[in-house]
């Protein structure tokens, strides 16, 4: 038989603007429970809400960098049910008419590249958070009442966990590049559902679409597929069927487990939130907001490869951030050769950098990281002592020529000076020289060796090689 996945995603990402969408309350992370409340937020009795423009702006934003088409008019409804982190008994949110529709990115699917839809992009408020107690209570902070979101929900054309995570991870750096969102999974900004069913392509028989909730990362959303897919190809072999479930992701048993009945449309009860007026768009607003629109994550790495010369993989590393993207630009500005800022950045950098995507912030400015490539360039220090330089300057944000200096690591380049080295060292190497002329190849490595170990490592390897085999063939 023939099965067919079938996944679409509703990933929920809060915005980063300073004040909550609809009230003036900080739109901070963490914080005293219930200290970043007002009547507005709390759902009071006379607390009306009053629309964050910069909701607008970044909604529209996270359109236009998500192919999306900006709707002139748009507009907010409430959808109604009850739970003890919704204060108001509704949620503020946008279900008909969305500020965005029909967008799209571009993955590498499993057959190549491949565009998902995206069915639309909807304004609305985050809901409070229940914290459970070890003794079995419930309490509430609503810090996160009011909350600005934005609601993207993808069409169901991908077609494995695979797909969907590579989805996830492009979605996420499009939003974190052009500053929307901090996206960290961690803290909610960044929320994912999964819907998924199979279809047996020979009968047309399909399953019912399952919800599943709570994952609370990338991966567990691949795994969380790759569960479900099974588990709904075991219903079509054995001819059962199950009503549209809502499901929840256990990421130490890496399994599903069963929630409750899957909320209907109808159960929402939608009506048009009368408190706000219609989202009402001009031509000038919607190209003002363009207008602020960085370079695109997919635009840069195609620039970097075009301009820099950078092979594809590297040009993806170094844009998979704009900090990182930055700095490597403004090394670029001091030292023109690309691939070995490149090389440096991926090999000695970015191993000492705990997290790039949160910050880039090294102890030294690109001139002087500049600087040092340049030395190493130039054959004034090997690459070996580059790399000691450049731990000095993470550890002590020091200049890399007064390092140098100070430890004495500028390469002996003077051939005379080398060829003093050379000579003493075949006098006191006779067996090494009879080995070479026998045509032993080690022996020529160790008159190497032993000729850098005489020089503590200062000689030029080049000058060291090409003094050494002059003398042995002249010998």
């Amino acid at each position: 038989m023939s099965y067919k996945t079938i996944v679409g995603l509703e990933i929920h990402v809060e915005l980063s603007t300073k004040t909550k969408a609809f009230c003036s309350c900080a739109n901070e992370f963490g914080g005293e429970p219930n200290t970043r409340v007002c009547p507005t937020c709390l759902g009071l009795p006379g607390g009306l809400p009053v629309l964050n423009e910069n909701v607008v702006n970044y909604s529209i934003m996270a359109g236009l960098a998500l192919n999306c088409e900006i709707q002139k008019v748009s507009k907010f409804d409430r959808k109604n049910y009850f739970y003890p982190d919704l204060t108001k008994g509704f949620q503020i949110t946008q279900d008909d008419m969305p500020i965005c529709e029909e967008g799209y990115l571009e993955i590498e699917g499993d057959e190549g590249l491949k565009k998902v839809g995206i069915f639309k992009i909807q304004m609305e408020e985050d809901t409070g958070k229940s914290l459970h107690t070890e003794t079995y209570e419930t309490l509430m902070d609503y810090n996160r009442c009011g909350v600005p979101l934005i609601e993207i929900v993808s069409k169901p054309e991908m077609n494995s966990g695979r797909e969907a995570r590579l989805f996830l991870e492009k979605l996420k750096s499009t939003l974190k590049y052009i500053g929307v969102s901090d996206v960290k999974m961690e803290e909610g900004s960044l929320r994912c559902d999964v819907n998924v069913n199979v279809v047996d392509e020979t009968s047309n028989r399909k399953t019912q679409v399952t919800e599943v909730k709570n994952i609370n990362s990338f991966r567990g959303v691949e795994k969380a597929i790759d569960f479900e897919v099974q588990r709904h190809i075991k219903l079509l072999e054995e001819d059962r069927d199950e009503i549209k479930t809502t499901r929840r992701w256990d990421d130490v048993n890496n399994e599903t487990i069963l929630m409750r009945e899957k909320y209907t449309v109808a159960d929402y009860r939608f009506a048009p939130e009368g408190d706000l007026v219609p989202v009402v768009l001009s031509d000038e607003w919607i190209e003002k907001v363009k207008e602020r629109l960085p370079e695109l994550p997919e635009a840069k790495k195609n620039r970097f490869i075009e301009e820099y010369g950078l092979a594809e993989y590297d040009a993806e590393v170094l844009t998979s951030s704009t900090q990182l993207a930055n700095y490597f630009e403004e090394v670029a500005e001091h030292f023109e050769d690309r691939n070995m800022i490149s090389n440096w950045i991926m090999t000695e950098v970015l191993r000492r950098v705990d997290n790039i995507e949160d910050s880039f912030d090294l102890p030294f400015g690109p001139e002087d990281f500049a600087s040092l490539l340049k030395v190493i360039k130039e054959g004034k220090i090997n690459n070996n002592a580059g790399k000691k330089v450049l731990r000095e300057m993470f550890e002590k944000g020091k200049n890399p020529n007064e390092i140098i200096e100070e430890q004495g690591l500028l390469q002996i380049s003077d051939s005379s000076e080398i060829e003093n080295i050379v000579e003493n060292v075949l006098k006191e190497n006779t067996q090494s020289i009879e080995d070479y002329k026998a045509g032993k190849d080690r022996a020529f490595g160790f008159l190497v060796g032993q000729v850098m170990k005489a020089s503590k490592g200062k000689a030029n390897p080049k000058i060291v090689n090409e003094l050494l085999r002059e003398k042995l063939n002249n010998l």
